[in-house]
């Protein structure tokens, strides 16, 4: 089953906390912001004196097919597995902090606009570690390297648009050279990730419309719907219809209230 928050922005309201885990111990003030990945393991503890209020929202970049290339997704992917990346501290003062404290501002006014900020306070914590080992104006002169580059450039989503043919004569190789280093580069096979970025989307129309399994399965580029079902219940073990049940809303916007000396909040990915 997909994972119910792969990121975890979180802003201390008022109070004081310290977080207590791996890999650090600190003290997280009023107005600080923490960023979470899905393996965070730690305790965040009130301070004895007040008591410490939080505001959490959650961040899946799987679903921002749209807004972010393949190699910034996965990007985030690996991050999301790594130990540097599980907690991230931003004090009040820092460009982040700050920018979250706008974006807030924003919630009851505008909340499209709100949640445009959001996403950018999310990418602006990585800083230039998203971009990777990019390189402007550099001229690609194998298969690997054009690739590489057609992935910095192109939305996920967009990648539905090509076939295994077309990104051949993109990378000037044949197709099974394309799929070899397709895989290579990415982690997976063209077809599997073609599947992946299908069933994405059709997790996001399950989870947010009442549209029919079968225009679920149209919508996600499925013209069988025997085939959208059995390839739903491969990769997440139970039906669209099934999984659709068993979705809750996650609410991201309501604030945690830890009331100091006894209460504390047990983070475990949220």
């Amino acid at each position: 089953m997909p994972k119910p928050c792969e990121w975890t922005l979180i802003r201390v309201v008022a109070g004081n906390g310290y977080w207590i885990g791996s890999p650090m111990k600190q003290e997280v003030p009023a107005g600080a912001v923490i960023l979470l990945s899905a393996h965070a393991r730690g305790t965040m503890r009130a301070s004895l004196l007040a008591e410490l209020v939080l505001h959490s929202y959650a961040i899946e970049p799987r679903r921002l097919g749209g807004l972010l290339t393949l190699d910034e997704l996965r990007f985030l992917e690996g991050a999301g597995s790594k130990e540097e990346f599980a907690i991230r501290i931003f004090a009040e003062n820092t460009a982040v902090a700050t920018s979250m404290k706008a974006a807030l501002a924003e919630q009851n006014r505008n909340k499209a606009l709100f949640r445009l900020q959001l996403l950018e306070v999310f990418i602006s914590a990585f800083g230039n570690e998203i971009n990777g080992d990019a390189t402007e104006g550099s001229a690609p002169r194998q298969a690997r390297e054009r690739l590489e580059v057609f992935l910095r450039q192109t939305c996920a989503s967009e990648l539905l648009n090509f076939s295994l043919a077309d990104l051949a004569r993109m990378a000037r190789c044949t197709t099974r050279h394309l799929n070899r280093i397709f895989n290579e580069v990415v982690g997976t096979s063209f077809r599997e990730k073609h599947t992946e970025i299908r069933l994405t989307r059709a997790c996001e129309l399950l989870a947010t419309t009442k549209a029919k399994v079968v225009d679920v399965a149209l919508e996600s580029g499925y013209q069988s719907l025997s085939l959208f079902n059995l390839m739903f219940t491969r990769r997440f073990g139970v039906s669209p219809g099934k999984w659709r049940e068993n979705q809750r809303p996650h609410k991201t916007n309501a604030p945690v209230r830890i009331k100091a000396p006894f209460s504390h909040l047990f983070v475990t990915g949220l």
